[in-house]
């Protein structure tokens, strides 16, 4: 079993659940600790639960697992909710004044904080908050240093008086741990090595700037919205125009136009923002202007439950805008992935002048997860395709924007350029780009134009890698997902092999072009194949079967709105092994 160390966090929205989650992330990573967070919270701005899980070890972590060892509740809800999580061993450190934990589990340690005679409370409401970081610290057995230099940086912008505040808040916590509470046995052992620790969202936002991207443009949606504010912070100083725009109609169509310019451009927002945005990804495909849109999946249908995550927006995706077109639809499987993305999508949707759509989902958006500097290539490849910046000598012949050729890609110039003008529209048209407007007359240019751009689809699958299968070849099982549930998974197969099951893996990344030969001659060899997807009606398991036929043996859904757990995977694998049907796991357990 992957050894491993998890901190919860809790308390009403409004008490600060974030910052301390920030500070353990920072010490962590930069102490040589893997990590992987994740925030469980309502679309409140007041009031509400809010838990944030912070699972941490010397290995890599691919997803929080649902138990605890370490447990701190702001408030008496969250002591009543998730003391009954913590194994062991593990400890409650909570506010003696205000919080009553009752009686934990055996083996667990009641660490009672006298907040009202460490700190000021009438001058600092959350000055538990930080007593709570110092005490945690010195139980974990870190250095008191480490948090010093954390909180003067965290608080670097509120001034000395704050950053002295809080260190001598902390100091307080820390010694008062130190004289009262015995360390934990089962802590971490720091490492040489440093890590970053990213959320999704900036993992793509620093992605597209690496890739080249010059133009980023959206409207606030949940959980795409921190690609934005990465953007708003940045975008000057990585030379990107960043607008906000009234709405997302307006966002693709200002998006497209900055592309037709000739810059990188993207957007990023939800199902419901993509929604609106649909008929102006057809103007991308019929004018084969390369944009790239990002999809923050969230739990819907309509508003739904917009702070959760799920996988529900795949075939919304697949039939965005209408009439047929080429496009690529990609599915990071990790927050690393989400950044190493970004450059690969660029540069598909650039050779082939068409849309590309990043499907990720709240999980990865807004999660945290540790990553190894060496794999964030600030100095991508770069492919701007068949693109005309300056008027060379050419071959004597007018410039045809919509060029008949055999691979589907005609020359693109930029916008100005002499000697090139062209027609760009939304109609239908022919090698100059002039409309079609007569169907009777000019059915063979329509023919020619629609087989033109169809025919980038071979070259797109041949641009892309396929999937490759994970593990042993000959496993009992062959767990197939998508996307996000890649960590899960992983850690997932690992449990079962400790327990006498051979398990493998096939992570989808590449949804279209999907591959489906090389998969099928992957699953063929398959002795149980169960697809496992975050969506009431296994839209990939649907998905898979329209394009190769395949039907898999079995299916694990979940659909509450929050992450799979590896034991969801174990006990569901189990299930099935022994005969019965799984299709849904229970409900969260830890979360809201």
């Amino acid at each position: 079993m992957k050894q491993s160390f998890s901190i919860g966090i809790g308390g009403a929205a409004g008490q600060g659940v974030a910052s301390p989650g920030d500070i353990f992330a920072k010490i962590f990573t930069r102490r040589g600790l893997h990590l992987n967070a994740y925030n469980a919270y309502q679309s409140i701005i007041r009031g509400g639960h809010t838990f944030l899980t912070i699972r941490t070890g010397t290995s890599a972590i691919g997803t929080i697992d649902g138990h605890l060892d370490l447990l701190i509740p702001l408030n008496q809800d969250t002591a009543d909710r998730h003391l009954r999580l913590l194994q062991a061993g593990g400890a409650c450190l909570y506010n003696a004044d205000l919080i009553h934990p009752g009686t934990p589990a055996e083996g667990v340690v009641l660490c009672p904080l006298p907040v009202s005679s460490l700190a000021d409370i009438s001058r600092n409401k959350i000055a538990q908050n930080t007593l709570a970081i110092g005490a945690a610290l010195s139980m974990m057995g870190i250095g008191f240093h480490a948090l010093e230099s954390i909180l003067e940086a965290q608080f670097r912008n509120k001034g000395t008086a704050v950053i002295q505040e809080n260190v001598t808040l902390a100091r307080a916590g820390y010694e008062y741990a130190s004289q009262n509470f015995a360390p934990f046995a089962n802590s971490i052992p720091l490492t040489e090595n440093r890590y970053a620790a990213l959320s999704g969202n900036a993992a793509m936002a620093m992605g597209a700037a690496a890739a080249g991207v010059k133009f980023y443009c959206a409207y606030p949606m949940s959980p795409a919205t921190g690609v934005l504010h990465w953007m708003a912070q940045n975008g000057r100083k990585a030379g990107i125009m960043v607008r906000q725009v009234e709405d997302e109609i307006g966002v693709i169509n200002m998006a497209i136009g900055a592309a037709h310019a000739g810059a990188r451009s993207m957007c990023a927002t939800s199902g419901g923002g993509f929604a609106l945005m649909s008929e102006g990804l057809g103007l991308s495909a019929q004018a084969e202007i390369p944009v790239v849109v990002i999809d923050c999946q969230r739990a819907g249908p309509s508003t739904g439950v917009p702070t959760k995550t799920e996988q529900g927006d795949l075939w919304q995706m697949l039939g965005a805008a209408f009439g047929d077109y080429p496009r690529v639809i990609a599915a990071p499987l990790d927050i690393a992935d989400c950044f190493t993305l970004m450059a690969e999508i660029f540069n598909v949707t650039d050779r082939f002048q068409c849309p590309g759509i990043v499907l990720c989902d709240l999980l990865l958006a807004e999660g945290r997860l540790s990553v190894d500097p060496s794999v964030l290539d600030f100095a991508p490849h770069v492919d701007r395709g068949e693109l005309i910046t300056s008027n060379g000598a050419g071959d004597g012949e007018p410039y045809k924007r919509y060029k008949i050729t055999p691979s589907g890609v005609s020359p693109r110039v930029i916008p100005g350029v002499a000697g090139h003008t062209h027609v760009v529209s939304s109609d239908e048209h022919d090698e100059d780009g002039v409309l079609i407007s007569d169907a009777y007359t000019n059915h063979a240019k329509r023919r020619a134009m629609m087989e033109k751009r169809m025919r980038k689809v071979e070259g797109i699958a041949a641009a892309i890698a396929p999937p490759k299968l994970l593990g042993p070849e000959d496993a009992e099982v062959t767990l197939i997902g998508w996307g996000s549930t890649y960590g899960v998974i992983r850690e997932a197969c690992e449990l079962l092999g400790d327990q006498g099951i051979t398990v493998n893996h096939l992570p989808i990344r590449w949804l279209v072009p999907l591959h489906g030969d090389a998969i099928l001659d992957l699953l063929r060899k398959a002795r149980r194949t169960i697809i496992v997807e975050n969506n009431f009606s296994g839209q990939f398991a649907r998905y898979l079967r329209s394009e190769t036929s395949f039907v898999a043996s079995g299916h694990i859904r979940k659909y509450d709105g929050e992450p799979f757990f590896p034991e969801h995977i174990v006990a569901a694998v189990k299930e099935q092994l022994a005969g019965r049907t799984t299709l849904s796991v229970p409900t969260h357990e830890v979360m809201v």
